[in-house]
């Protein structure tokens, strides 16, 4: 690995969010593959049941369960139910009790109603995975956790959620562990965040109301703005002169040639300017990533953007 150390992968938990549509979770893979690169043992984390990690290296669905993606590579995606049923097999040790709660209709239709309550176990199973003393039998240590968290609007309410429980019950059990999950939140020396954008202006826009809410409201540092997929500056200002010629051509290729550079060239233009709106609109430290000309995203390029996060 010849790119410089990355000081926020040195974190145990990092948070990866955005705008929907921006990459975030090629982002996260990526990232997960730089630390793993570069010594560490990683996991990348996908919450909701999604499945981004298997598609990209090309492997059966991974589910509930830590599967190893590269040397020093995994990954896991955490389905709610499997996580409170983890929960309460860690709670109760008594297995009759177990049994009965898992049984009792009325458990389960609380479990699902309950608002917020999907997202705290979520982050629990997060936790569990950062510890170096895992609870759960034969668990593997990992030096980072990289969690692909939901995009903008319920990613905040994602990260809120073990506050928001460690407000309503104010005492016993459930506001201890709600309160260890915010404090791992809030934690800036081990937890952090990173947020991808586009070179467009809503993104733009979203990427800069993320970064006070992410930093005022919930209280988790931002480490690091990635904007995503930015064209290539291949013509300089001659060429530019002299693509415009083309117009002129009397070849109907020539012409079409000459149409497709002038409107990369105002796409790039574009993008630049709103990179410098980006610098302008943020407080957290911004590294660029290439567009990737390919219909699909597969390990080859993932592994590239691991290799040019700067």
């Amino acid at each position: 690995m010849n790119g410089p150390i990355l000081d926020f992968l040195e974190k145990r938990v990092l948070f990866v969010t955005g705008k929907g549509g921006v990459g975030k979770s090629t982002v996260a893979i990526a990232l997960g593959i730089r630390a793993a690169l570069e010594g560490k043992r990683v996991i990348v984390v996908e919450v909701a049941s999604t499945e981004n990690a298997s598609r990209i290296f090309r492997q059966a669905d991974v589910g509930f369960k830590e599967v190893e993606m590269a040397n020093d590579l995994w990954a896991i995606s955490i389905d709610p139910e499997d996580s409170m049923r983890e929960y309460v097999l860690l709670q109760l040790k008594v297995k009759a009790m177990r049994d009965l709660l898992f049984r009792s209709r009325m458990f389960t239709y609380l479990a699902a109603a309950t608002p917020g309550l999907n997202e705290l176990v979520s982050i629990g199973k997060i936790w569990e995975l950062a510890q170096l003393d895992r609870k759960i039998k034969h668990g593997r240590k990992y030096d980072l956790v990289i969690v692909d968290a939901p995009a903008t609007g319920h990613g905040i309410s994602f990260l809120q959620s073990p506050r928001t429980f460690a407000n309503i019950a104010r005492m016993g059990p459930v506001h201890t562990q709600a309160k260890q999950l915010q404090d791992m939140i809030n934690d800036h020396e081990h937890t952090g965040s990173v947020i991808v954008s586009l070179p467009e202006e809503m993104p733009v826009n979203e990427t800069a109301n993320l970064e006070e809410g992410l930093t005022g409201d919930i209280n988790i540092a931002v480490d690091r703005i990635i904007m995503n997929a930015l064209y290539p500056e291949r013509y300089s200002a001659a060429d530019l002169k002299a693509i415009k010629r083309l117009k002129k051509s009397e070849d109907p290729e020539v012409r079409a040639a000459g149409k497709a550079a002038i409107s990369q060239c105002s796409r790039t233009a574009s993008q630049k300017e709103q990179l410098e709106r980006l610098e302008g609109m943020v407080k957290a430290p911004i590294s660029c990533l290439p567009f990737i000309f390919r219909p699909e995203l597969d390990l080859k390029a993932a592994r590239k953007l691991a290799e040019g996060i700067t």
